[in-house]
């Protein structure tokens, strides 16, 4: 398998991101194929017509992220998500949907998804996404990402909401950690939290995988949202 390689901002050359598009529609499929093509550092290596056959694909190529659709036939793109991060847990997930429903939201990020974008996002900022969830960061739009804080106060008040994460058996964040947790929390990226704590942005990735590791999930979503259940960290 060949892979494509990319020259960086600073001139170094480093691995194209390799993605996999997985939507029932031919044309918007082809549509957002030919708009990251035009991309330097990214390469889609495959495209797929429902869940199944993603899933498929993603065990083949092993991509970097896998770019799929809520609503689609057979097997849907919530169950082709968690499947994929059962089978391959180093590749990344976007959700990329017409889909507005705060359950579709919630499943998403029980299954491991690492952003939730609506259809309705300018395709330009669809690469920009790719690179921010490749760096480990979650990507979620606006509307969305609004959803998912008043989830989080709900679950903060011990309203009855979806919630992933293990069984209570709750590990012990150190207070560095808690205090990237909470920054995650109000939506910042490694770029700002790094700034609002005066350590790198390597230091902050660090602290992330440490995070995720301890409470064994697969996303920064998900680690928010099982600390509000846990009680770990308040959101008003």
């Amino acid at each position: 398998m060949s892979h494509v390689l990319s020259r960086c901002h600073h001139g170094s050359v480093s691995e194209a991101i390799r993605v996999l598009i997985a939507d029932d529609h031919t044309l918007l499929r082809r549509g957002l194929a030919i708009v990251l093509d035009t991309e330097d550092d990214i390469e889609v290596v495959g495209e797929a017509s429902d869940g199944a056959e993603a899933l498929h694909k993603a065990q083949e190529l092993a991509p970097d992220v896998v770019i799929l659709d809520v609503r689609m036939p057979d097997t849907d793109g919530l169950t082709a998500c968690a499947a994929i991060k059962r089978s391959v847990p180093q590749t990344k997930v976007i959700m990329l949907t017409s889909s507005d429903e705060e359950t579709d939201l919630y499943e998403a990020v029980k299954s491991g998804a690492s952003g939730y974008l609506l259809k309705s996002v300018l395709p330009h900022t669809i690469p920009d996404a790719l690179r921010a969830v490749q760096r480990g960061e979650s990507q979620v739009s606006p509307s969305m990402a609004a959803k998912l804080m008043t989830g989080f106060a709900a679950l903060a008040r011990g309203a009855d909401a979806p919630a992933p994460g293990p069984a209570p058996s709750q590990p012990k964040l150190t207070d560095r950690e808690m205090e990237v947790l909470k920054l995650v929390a109000t939506g910042r990226n490694n770029r700002e939290i790094a700034k609002e704590l005066f350590i790198t942005e390597n230091t902050v990735k660090n602290h992330v995988r440490n995070i995720l590791e301890k409470l064994n999930l697969h996303s920064r979503m998900e680690a928010v949202v099982y600390a509000v259940r846990e009680k770990l960290l308040e959101i008003t």
